[in-house]
């Protein structure tokens, strides 16, 4: 198998009861090839010698005062050589089989520049899995028409940040930046920003997951979705993008709930999105492959 470099990077601010967990969930699967970076931003409580404690395993650290979470995860990025890239905030995790999956995936299939999961999973404030939730697929169409902004009775779901992963190629593609012009958002923005350039692949692999707890920024989602839709507005412009408007008109009509039509209508109205599966599963040459298929 090929272990191509991954670079990780955790902002970190005060999250000293959540971080070792989000440290071991890296550190514990053991991949050879690992960039892992840890900025953290001046906390005042025990997170720097949680950090000191793993510093032997990190290929970069520190704790000074920066500019929120954006700007930690730029600096993050500044050290890294990676050919694999992603953040993983300082209260989410990974599962066991994350890194090996992502490597054995781009790896494999050399096409792919960004791929997320289908399954997002979710811990709770005690780190308990408490739920998985489906994602029907992917797509630049779906993207552009605001179904990942999570919010209406038309989305899809969303992009799961803790899931995402991606080459540097398509990072610098992109200008090699988070953007600081939004205060929740700059995910969403990012991913605006990829789709101008490539597919986004989806896999039921499970990949990430995010930590429900009291004190995250997540949770001011109606100023996520302002942000979002301030982005979003930017990428139609830039596309001069025009709804489709006798699929605006099926999902209104709900015609996708209807099941003697529902398959007709998916591949009339629906989006046709990209997964990778494993096939021949139950041999020791099981490989990676491609799928399209609809969604709605």
């Amino acid at each position: 198998m090929i272990y191509p470099r991954i670079s990780i990077v955790t902002p970190s601010y005060n999250q000293g009861q959540f971080l070792e967990a989000t440290i071991q969930s890296i550190l514990s699967q053991n991949y050879p090839n690992l960039e892992y970076i840890i900025i953290d931003g001046g906390s005042t409580d025990n997170s720097v010698e949680i950090i000191q404690k793993y510093q032997d395993h990190l290929h970069f650290w520190c704790s000074e005062p920066d500019a929120g979470q954006y700007d930690a995860i730029n600096k993050g990025f500044a050290h890294s050589t990676g050919e694999i890239m992603a953040w993983l905030n300082s209260d989410d995790m990974y599962y066991p089989w994350t890194l090996k999956t992502l490597a054995s995936v781009m790896s494999e299939l050399s096409q792919i520049e960004w791929l997320t999961t289908l399954n997002m999973g979710f811990w709770d404030w005690q780190g308990f899995c408490v739920g998985i939730g489906e994602v029907s697929g992917y797509s630049r169409e779906a993207f552009l028409d605001g179904r990942y902004i999570g919010s209406g009775k038309h989305a899809v779901s969303w992009i799961q940040q803790e899931s995402t992963f991606w080459h540097r190629c398509l990072w610098e593609k992109a200008g090699g930046y988070i953007s600081t012009e939004f205060k929740l958002a700059s995910d969403f923005d990012l991913w605006a920003r990829f789709y101008s350039f490539a597919d986004l692949y989806g896999t039921p692999s499970l990949l990430g997951g995010f930590r429900r707890q009291s004190s995250q920024r997540s949770s001011q989602i109606e100023q996520y979705i302002l942000e979002a839709r301030q982005s979003l507005k930017q990428m139609k412009t830039k596309f001069d993008w025009k709804p489709n408007i006798s699929r605006e008109l099926a999902l209104q009509l709900r015609f996708n709930q209807i099941p003697k039509i529902k398959m007709l209508t998916t591949q009339m109205y629906g989006y046709q999105g990209k997964r990778v599966i494993r096939k021949a599963q139950n041999l020791p040459d099981s490989y990676w492959a491609i799928e399209d298929y609809w969604f709605v």
